[in-house]
């Protein structure tokens, strides 16, 4: 595929990647990252291993970008990362090159991963430190990245996780309220005493509110 630089064309319909004509001729695409860093233009001659060498190139960036796409939803874990990249068929040593390049530039870094995933779920869906420690786990951090990111107590993450719901539940009778709570907070992982603690807790409140109502 050796010759000489004829023409470099945007592609219309994705302006980060470029055509490159040899001798008049299509030739092969690249990303316009690889065709800057290589400082492509026409009248250059490009020899076989010339054209090999920027194919690589442009296969690695690809596989980079997709790395930063799939970072783009959420953080993600470097074990999360490198099983991201297996599925993308990508080899050992570029998915070494690839992470190694990420944790550089702090995009991977799995003590920010753990505080972001206990930050976020005890935000939005607050779980037992036993169900944190779990899913954390399942993402490949270490046990000693996850014991310095869980904080706080399960009778708070408990009370915190059954308020939204304990406030639907608030006009029905206590059976009923515990009935549907204590299942609930089971399935975050809390364990029945921590859960039923903090049912008792819920509903005291919600009566003492409707007491305060009533002398009003």
């Amino acid at each position: 595929m050796a010759g000489t630089i004829t023409a470099i064309d945007v592609q219309p319909r994705n302006p980060r990647r470029v055509n490159v004509f040899l001798d008049g001729a299509y030739a092969f695409a690249l990303s316009v990252e690889v065709a800057t860093q290589n400082n492509l233009k026409r009248g250059m001659i490009l020899s076989d291993q010339g054209v090999a060498a920027l194919l690589a190139q442009d296969s690695w960036q690809k596989t980079y970008d997709a790395a930063l796409n799939y970072l783009s939803y959420r953080p993600r874990s470097e074990d999360e990362m490198r099983r991201y990249l297996s599925r993308r068929q990508t080899t050992p040593e570029v998915t070494d090159q690839i992470v190694a390049r990420l944790k550089e530039s702090k995009l991977i870094d799995d003590e920010a991963f753990a505080r972001f995933w206990v930050e976020n779920r005890e935000s939005f869906s607050p779980r037992s430190r036993r169900a944190l420690r779990s899913e954390l786990r399942s993402k490949g951090v270490a046990d000693s990245t996850i014991a310095d990111s869980l904080s706080g107590d399960d009778d708070e993450a408990a009370y915190r996780a059954a308020q939204k719901k304990a406030r639907s539940l608030a006009g029905g009778d206590y059976q009923t309220f515990r009935r549907r709570l204590i299942p609930f907070l089971q399935r975050r992982g809390f364990a029945y005493e921590t859960a039923r603690a903090a049912v008792n807790r819920l509903w005291a409140e919600i009566k003492a509110n409707e007491d305060a109502a009533e002398t009003t």
